[in-house]
């Protein structure tokens, strides 16, 4: 079987590298998934899609404010079998004012309720940042998940933290995939292989070839030089030893990535869309930041993937995507739960919306866990 895929939100294309990158066969019949149409607002993000996941159907990639877009449009390119939406974490980050449901990217969840309750897809994958967790003092994920049921699909979600299933990079995303509920199938959590991937083996092993796309280096100034010297690996310009005129001045620090080197012997800690104010990720040994095309390695993006717009846009992209690698740790073990092929899973119960007040209370890496 080959299931359909519609994307809302669906940025550069790292869920559908994920999706596209596999088929499983339960000896019977095989089980794939191909694009079938996709959505963002953003012109180089819609344009990167276009290029490197389905060059010869540019028009299945709708470029359009979801806040405004007529699903006739979609429905006219394709019937869907699944449906994937990385809804805007902007207002759910630990990184912001964590407005959650509030805010003015937090009800753009609401647009994926309604494209399910539209096309009724079989099955769905829907992503966000592991602050969804906390937002609204856990309101915000206790209505998502309600609203997401309200549309006729079993629930489960899970705290992915990727490091563990061997993409080079501490980024943990709370996911939940649905399954249409006449349809008698059950996802079960894939188990971490905790095989770690470290940041250096992701940039060197292999190299980056000569003429890659996307590698331009940045130009450091002096000062951002002489303060990178201070810098070990894993430091960052708050925990560092340096002269007090290289010290930043600033009284509230609200993200410990300022300046910070990547420690070679871990993964890398999270690649973000900014850039600005010391953002930009830096090498552990060379005094500079990573170029795009390093950002890319680490999100697990293979070097023919390219990227494009101007540096600052191929950053955001980069930042913004969900690592295709992860992306296909989720859509193998659905797939293989629709062919009913065994996997090494994690032992879950699925949570019913009534019991989230008390899973709310759990540890973050115990929300899908048996307690219920």
């Amino acid at each position: 079987m080959e299931f359909r895929l519609g994307e809302l939100f669906c940025g550069p294309g790292g869920i559908a590298m994920g999706a596209q990158s596999l088929a499983v066969t339960n000896g019977a019949e095989e089980f794939s998934i191909k694009h079938a149409w996709a959505t963002d607002y953003h012109p180089d993000t819609c344009e990167t899609y276009r290029r490197n996941i389905c060059p010869d159907d540019p028009r299945s990639v709708v470029c359009h404010d979801i806040l405004t877009l007529d699903y006739d449009r979609l429905s006219e390119i394709s019937a869907i079998d699944g449906l994937a939406f990385g809804f805007p974490c902007n207002d759910f980050s630990i990184v912001g004012e964590q407005k959650g449901i509030n805010g003015t990217f937090g009800p753009l969840y609401s647009y994926g309720v309604k494209a399910l309750k539209r096309f009724q897809p079989m099955w769905f994958v829907a992503e966000n940042v592991g602050g969804l967790r906390n937002s609204n003092e856990g309101g915000a994920l206790k209505t998502i998940l309600r609203e997401l049921e309200g549309a006729g699909y079993n629930l489960f979600p899970h705290l992915y933290k990727f490091e563990e299933y061997g993409i080079p990079q501490a980024r943990h995303r709370f996911i939940i995939v649905g399954i249409r509920k006449d349809i008698d199938v059950t996802f079960k959590i894939p188990a971490p292989t905790y095989e770690m991937r470290t940041a250096k083996q992701a940039l060197c092993d292999p190299p980056i070839p000569p003429g890659a796309s996307n590698h331009e280096y940045t130009a450091q100034s002096k000062s951002v030089v002489e303060r990178l010297k201070h810098i070990k690996p894993g430091q960052n310009a708050f925990t560092a030893t340096m002269p007090d005129e290289l010290r930043l001045k600033v009284k509230a620090v609200r993200i410990s990535q300022i300046y910070k080197r990547l420690d070679p012997q871990k993964p890398s800690y999270t690649i973000t869309g900014s850039g600005g104010g010391g953002t930009h990720v830096y090498h552990w040994s060379e005094n500079r930041a990573l170029t795009n095309r390093e950002r890319a390695r680490i999100q697990t993006f293979p070097d023919d993937f390219e990227f494009y717009g101007s540096k600052e846009s191929v950053r955001r992209q980069i930042g913004m995507a969900v690592p295709p690698m992860g992306a296909r740790v989720i859509f193998k073990a659905l797939l293989n739960s629709f062919a009913g092929i065994s996997y090494p899973s994690v032992a879950v119960a699925k949570p019913h919306v009534a019991t989230l007040p008390r899973l709310m209370k759990a540890p973050i890496n115990q929300l899908s866990l048996a307690t219920v």
